[in-house]
C-alpha cells in the first residue's frame, strides 16, 4: 500500500516525458500569490515557449465577473523544489484578453524602465534583504512568544543560537535550500531582531530579474510554511511597541558606483533619491509609516537623510565603500511588503534616468 508521502515523491521521469509548470503571478491585493498547475508535453527552459494560460480575475479581485478572462503570460522559469524532477515554477504577469497590463501588473513597467538604453547600459544591481515574521497559525502571535504574553526584551535574538532564541529555524533553512534548488540568487539568512522575526538575501541580481527572484522566494517560502502549518507575516510592523518593525532594504549598484570614483556617482545618486522621497515612500509598502518611526534602526518616514554606517539613516552607505571609493549603497526604507518591481525600477528610474 503506497502512503501519501510516497505518491507525492513520486519520480515522474521514470514513467513520462511531461512534467508540471506551477504558473505563479500576483493578485488583486498586491501581495497575495496564486498558482495553479499545467500538464507539457516535455521540458521547457525558455519561458516564450510556454504557452499563456488565463484565471478567474473576479476571485481574485482583478477583474468584473461578467468579464472575469484575465491571460497569463510566463515570464520566467525556475525549478519546482517541490515536484522536483523536470518539474517547474513560472513567474507569470497579467494581461487583458486584448493584451494590455491589468492595473496590479508592476512588472510590464517595470520592464519598460529596465530596457530603456540608458539603464540597461549602467547594469543596475540590486541585492534585497527581505524581513519577515512566522506566526503560529491559530492565534497570529510570534513563533516561539508565549501565547498571550511576550517573550524577554531584544537582544539575544538576533543572529541568536538556542532553544530559547530561535523559532523556525527549520522552517528557514529548508526554505533556504529550496531556493538555491529552484535556481534563485538567494545570498544567505539570519535571525533578525525581534523573536520570531528572520530575514532571507537575495541576490546581486540583474534588472528585472531581481523582482522575479524576489517574488519567486516569497512563493517558495509561503508553501514551506503552508506545509509547516505556519503563517508567513511581511507586515512591516506586525507587533506594537518596543519591537523592530520588517523591512526589505534594497542595495543598488550601477556600473558606474561599481568602477574607480563611484562613491563620488553614489553622493549625487542619493541627492537625487532625496529629491523624491515622498514618491518613492508612497511606492514603498504599506503601512510603512507604522515602521518607520525614527525608532528600531529607522529614520523617520519625513525625514530623508543618508550617512555611513548609519542604520538610523534612510540611505547607508558601509565604511569598506567609503574606503574604496566605489560600490553600492543601500535604501532601507522599503517595507517588507513591498513590490520588488515597483521599488527595484523606481530607483532606477530616478537615479539613472533622472525623474524628477
Amino acid at each position: 500500500m503506497a502512503l501519501l508521502t510516497d505518491l507525492i515523491n513520486l519520480n515522474l521521469s521514470d514513467t513520462t516525458k511531461k512534467v508540471i509548470a506551477e504558473y505563479i503571478w500576483i493578485g488583486g491585493s498586491g501581495m497575495d500569490l496564486r498558482s495553479k498547475a499545467k500538464t507539457l508535453s516535455g521540458p521547457v527552459t525558455d519561458p516564450s515557449k510556454l504557452p499563456k494560460w488565463n484565471y478567474d480575475g473576479s476571485s481574485t479581485g482583478q477583474a468584473p465577473g461578467e468579464d472575469s478572462e484575465v491571460i497569463l503570460y510566463p515570464q520566467a522559469i525556475f525549478k519546482d523544489p517541490f515536484r522536483r524532477g523536470n518539474n517547474i515554477l513560472v513567474m507569470c504577469d497579467a494581461y487583458t484578453p486584448a493584451g494590455e497590463p491589468i492595473p496590479t501588473n508592476k512588472r510590464h513597467s517595470a520592464a519598460k524602465i529596465f530596457s530603456h538604453p540608458e539603464v540597461a547600459a549602467e547594469e543596475p544591481w540590486y541585492g534585497i534583504e527581505q524581513e519577515y515574521t512566522l506566526l503560529q497559525k491559530d492565534v497570529k502571535w510570534p513563533l516561539g512568544w508565549p501565547q498571550g504574553g511576550y517573550p524577554g526584551p531584544q537582544g539575544p535574538y538576533y543572529c541568536g543560537i538556542g532553544a530559547d532564541k530561535a523559532f523556525g529555524r527549520d522552517i528557514v533553512d529548508a526554505h533556504y535550500k529550496a531556493c538555491l534548488y529552484a535556481g534563485i540568487n538567494i545570498s544567505g539568512i539570519n535571525g533578525e531582531v525581534m523573536p520570531g522575526q528572520w530575514e532571507f538575501q537575495v541576490g546581486p541580481s540583474v534588472g528585472i530579474s531581481a523582482g522575479d527572484e524576489l517574488w519567486v522566494a516569497r512563493y517558495i517560502l509561503e508553501r514551506i510554511t503552508e506545509i509547516a502549518g505556519v503563517v508567513v507575516s511581511f507586515d512591516p510592523k506586525p507587533i506594537v511597541g518596543d519591537w523592530n518593525g520588517a523591512g526589505a532594504h534594497t542595495n543598488y549598484s550601477t556600473k558606474s558606483t561599481r568602477k574607480e570614483g563611484g562613491f563620488e556617482v553614489i553622493k549625487k545618486l542619493i541627492e537625487k533619491l532625496g529629491h523624491r522621497h515622498k514618491e518613492h515612500i508612497a511606492a514603498y509598502g504599506e503601512g510603512n509609516e507604522r515602521r518607520l518611526t525614527g525608532r528600531h534602526e529607522t529614520a523617520d518616514i519625513n525625514t530623508f537623510k543618508w550617512g555611513v554606517a548609519d542604520r538610523g539613516a534612510s540611505i547607508r552607505v558601509g565604511r569598506d565603500i567609503e574606503k574604496e571609493g566605489k560600490g553600492y549603497f543601500e535604501d532601507r526604507r522599503p517595507a517588507s511588503n513591498m513590490d520588488p518591481y515597483v521599488v527595484t525600477s523606481m530607483i532606477a528610474e530616478t537615479t539613472i534616468l533622472g525623474k524628477q
